[in-house]
């Protein structure tokens, strides 16, 4: 199986790298190989200063060795190797009238002292950042997130959707990151969904990235905007970063595992600002969007 899901995402990363490429028209995307000393490694591709976007990376890695002290009581256990794989992505566009991505896909094995599996899932997830709200676009992408999920179960999409919301919540700012998507971790083998069943799953979510968001950003890449526009981007770009940094699983986990310091923190936009006590003003699109984060929305039914 991990080598079936590091294959996909090899072949994804390709397909996610040119369909941003396309979208963008300028930009191409910088692609730096590495290794890992306690063993594996990854290839890291990163996009900066094009017309579109202004930066943002599509990563894969698989690494192993020794779990880490941290991991091992994260998840109560002893002595034990480990295998973890995966695509993460983080798209910053110039313009505030664009949303803000994310998506993340992974594969995680643990094995006993000779080697066997004791433990394997499959993880993920997509959500979107917008900075102005735009409720067709919300409407896009979660009916593209429903419609992956129906597929398999038609329980999947409102039990992810609400861990998504969940998941990307700034309990110390009481909102949340954006609005939202899909987030499923542990996904174990069970009598109904075995591991193949959860690879074809987590292989749809992950293939229906580029029609969830690319329509998106087409709608709004040229639309006008104002220096008052670009600061809210940048102070709305500020509380991403927060999230990142102070809740993020997969952030902690890279630095807790000797991770690659570049890739784990390549999902960090370039110009951010933490203006004191900043309230949008009463009625304005700016605090519409708030209102919307402090109380997450179901957007399709």
């Amino acid at each position: 199986m991990k080598d079936i899901f590091y294959n996909y995402i090899k072949n994804l990363q390709d397909q996610i790298c040119l369909g941003l490429e396309a979208v963008d028209g300028q930009a191409k995307f910088r692609e730096d190989l590495w290794n890992r000393t306690e063993g594996g490694g990854g290839r890291t591709r990163v996009i900066e200063n094009g017309k579109v976007f202004e930066k943002g990376g599509v990563n894969i890695s698989a690494v192993h060795g020794k779990l880490p002290e941290a991991m091992r009581q994260l998840f109560n256990v002893g002595e034990a190797d480990f295998f973890a794989c995966g695509l993460s992505l983080v798209i910053h566009p110039k313009s505030p009238m664009v949303p803000t991505v994310h998506a993340n896909w992974r594969y995680f094995e643990m094995y006993d002292e000779q080697g066997n599996i004791i433990q394997q899932w499959f993880g993920g997830g997509q959500d979107l950042t917008p900075y102005y709200l735009f409720e067709e676009d919300a409407i896009h992408f979660h009916q593209t997130c429903k419609t992956a999920c129906d597929k398999y179960n038609l329980e999947f999409y409102p039990k992810y959707k609400k861990q998504c919301d969940e998941y990307f919540w700034n309990a110390h700012r009481h909102e949340a990151r954006g609005i939202g998507g899909l987030f499923f971790d542990y996904c174990k083998a069970t009598e109904s969904m075995q591991m193949e069943d959860w690879y074809n799953f987590v292989t749809e979510v992950g293939n229906s990235f580029l029609q969830a968001y690319v329509p998106i950003v087409e709608r709004r890449k040229e639309l006008p905007f104002t220096a008052a526009n670009r600061t809210w981007q940048e102070i709305r770009r500020g509380r991403y970063v927060e999230f990142n940094l102070v809740h993020d699983k997969g952030t902690l986990f890279g630095l807790k595992t000797n991770g690659r310091i570049e890739s784990i923190l390549m999902s960090l936009p370039p110009h951010v600002q933490w203006v004191y006590d900043h309230h949008p003003e009463a009625g304005s699109d700016e605090e519409k969007l708030i209102s919307v984060l402090e109380e997450p929305r179901n957007w399709v039914n």
